[in-house]
């Protein structure tokens, strides 16, 4: 083997190695290092300097067990349902009208909130930790049963009120509302009709049980907790979080950040999420923690430490995003709501500069066109549009290095053995006709990170999960359904499942459809006379159909529009280079050149 045709087959390989292994080899900056920062001083609440203080407090475990029945007071808004128990005062019930867990007949919807106690409980906690002379027994903790109007029920138009006494001079007060989407505000307030002051802080946090079982662990989305500080966008995975040093104050394996203005923090899943949002000027302390002997994994945010004086009354409100991950409905609340870089909390990847308009004008075609998957084939047409001078430029080169293709054979005649003769001529005869053989790279390198981004796009974002296209393609973020092993569902037979190691060889049309693309295109060209070329070139477009074959649908439809287009683009500049592509003549001989080969 020469050592042109090595080339060849390593850059072959590295190509199918960038295209595979690429988000492996650009991890994550490692987190910087956070200083503490001292707390500041609100309007509302008012920090102290008392030697012991509520941080210093944290509830313990036990509380958040041995839950009873309790009256529950009814969530029903356009997109949620479930119920508040006012033992506690919890939000740990709460489904997602608009999507369900499946497109089967009858699926249930997604729930996002259940129970506070087994072994995926996962629900939102609101409190006031004790400091100085208070104990857990004189603020409201998981076992307090509040007041309420039981039969009140909490919509986009009424919200609801809890009260709470300790009968020791401390009154608390919590009212609940909620927006038309996922939006929870949960205002705190605790007035003190005693004639002592009392030292305590506020507090919202989010209580998961175990890894969820949903968790995909998939490389390309993060799924985990999250913390803006206002500086940056931190991402943690669940083992990150139980790998935390230990930290006593806060009787688990713990990380705390000192946040002084537009944070947020929480917990993310592939398309749903939950975020515990102070106001953006408040500072507070951002706790990620777990528990080992529990299993439990805590969001929290630690107000401030306030010292409430005989007859005073403080306030303090908290928003409680639930919901699922919508790019214009958390687009809103980053704009009109205030809650800084809230749409960083999508997961757009290390090509966020290409992902984030590439989404934005699929978004803006759906709403034009009505339909993700002819968006699709929308946004590959602008693509293309916008890198066709580049294209031009590539495919005009091809067509002048197909008019020298003569003389350089007679090059290689003349040289021989010689390569350095060889490449030396090569140089000037390219030199003379201005010809740049890289210049038929750059389409393709252009094309390596629009893919990547959009493999991204389609993979992390909400919108394309359960989206239609036409027919049989039901869900565009999930591999074409059909397959080449049941004819396409003419036969009785069920196919391997994706867990089934015989699942590539279940083709559906789309991959079928993508490698026939990609083989007409390679027929713009005569197949390469050496055979080992022509060998790789021949499987090429066979090789893609499988390896891209359990891909979303989505990204195998832009795949296909891309050689489509490519295809039209490469022959229509040929022509007017005065070239005339032999598309019939090229597929003929390659099928009489493999006549011959199993001839002989």
């Amino acid at each position: 083997m020469d050592e042109q045709n090595r080339n060849l087959i390593l850059a072959s390989v590295l190509c199918l190695a960038v295209i595979i292994i690429w988000p492996f080899l650009v991890p994550p900056p490692a987190e910087a290092p956070q200083p503490a920062v001292a707390t500041q001083e609100t309007s509302t609440i008012a920090p102290a300097a008392a030697p012991v203080t509520a941080q210093q407090r944290t509830a313990p475990e036990e509380l958040a067990e041995g839950r009873t029945d309790a009256p529950r007071i009814a969530i029903d808004t356009k997109e949620l349902s479930g119920s508040i128990s006012l033992q506690g005062g919890r939000i740990d019930d709460l489904a997602l009208k608009s999507y369900q867990t499946s497109l089967d007949e009858g699926a249930s919807i997604v729930r996002l909130f259940r129970g506070t106690d087994g072994p995926e409980a996962f629900y939102a906690d609101f409190g006031w930790a004790p400091g100085g002379a208070l104990g857990f027994e004189d603020v409201p903790t998981a076992t307090t049963i509040w007041n309420a109007d039981a039969s009140a029920t909490l919509t986009e138009n009424t919200p609801v009120t809890l009260r709470w006494d300790n009968g020791k001079g401390l009154v608390f007060t919590r009212v609940i509302s909620i927006d038309e989407n996922f939006m929870f505000n949960v205002e705190q307030s605790a007035t003190n009709t005693a004639d002592a002051a009392a030292r305590l802080a506020p507090y919202s946090a989010l209580m998961r049980h175990g890894i969820p079982t949903t968790l995909k662990n998939f490389f390309i989305i993060h799924e985990g907790a999250m913390r803006q500080t206002g500086e940056e966008l931190s991402e943690y995975d669940y083992d990150d979080i139980s790998d935390f040093d230990r930290d006593d104050r806060w009787g688990a394996t713990a990380d705390v950040a000192q946040i002084q203005q537009n944070g947020w923090l929480g917990f993310t899943d592939h398309y749903w999420m939950s975020m515990l949002i102070p106001a953006s000027a408040q500072p507070f302390t951002g706790v990620l923690q777990y528990n080992e002997a529990r299993n439990t994994f805590r969001s929290e945010a630690r107000l401030p430490t306030v010292d409430l004086a005989a007859g005073e009354t403080i306030s303090v409100s908290t928003q409680l995003f639930a919901g699922a991950k919508e790019w214009e409905t958390i687009r809103n609340y980053e704009n009109d709501g205030g809650i800084y870089n809230f749409l960083d909390s999508i997961d757009w990847g290390w090509f966020f500069f290409l992902t984030k308009p590439i989404f934005a004008v699929l978004h803006w075609l759906n709403a034009v066109i009505g339909n993700m998957g002819w968006s699709i084939i929308a946004l590959t047409l602008l693509i293309k549009a916008i890198l066709l001078p580049l294209a031009y430029k590539s495919y005009v080169s091809m067509a002048r290095m197909k008019e020298l293709q003569p003389e350089m054979e007679k090059l290689k005649e003349a040289a021989g053995d010689d390569r350095e003769k060889m490449q030396k001529g090569m140089i000037e005869l390219y030199k003379k006709n201005k010809v740049n053989p890289a210049s038929g790279c750059l389409p393709i390198l252009m094309q390596i990170p629009i893919f990547f981004s959009l493999y991204k796009v389609i993979f992390v974002t909400i919108e394309l999960r359960h989206a239609e296209w036409i027919g049989w393609i039901r869900d565009l973020s999930a591999p074409d359904p059909s397959s080449i092993l049941n004819l396409f569902g003419l036969l009785p037979y069920a196919t391997p499942e994706p867990t089934s190691i015989f699942y590539i060889l279940s083709l559906g049309v789309l991959p079928i459809i993508l490698g026939i693309s990609m083989w007409l295109q390679q027929k713009l060209n005569p197949a390469p006379t050496d055979a080992t070329q022509a060998m790789i070139f021949a499987w090429m477009p066979w090789v893609f159909m499988f390896m891209l074959g359990s891909f979303a649908s989505g990204l195998v439809i832009y795949w296909i529009a891309n050689n489509t287009i490519t295809f039209s683009q490469q022959y229509l500049i040929m022509r007017s280079q005065g070239i005339k592509p032999d598309v019939f003549g090229n597929i003929k001989k390659g099928f009489s050149r493999k006549s011959k080969t199993e001839e002989t």
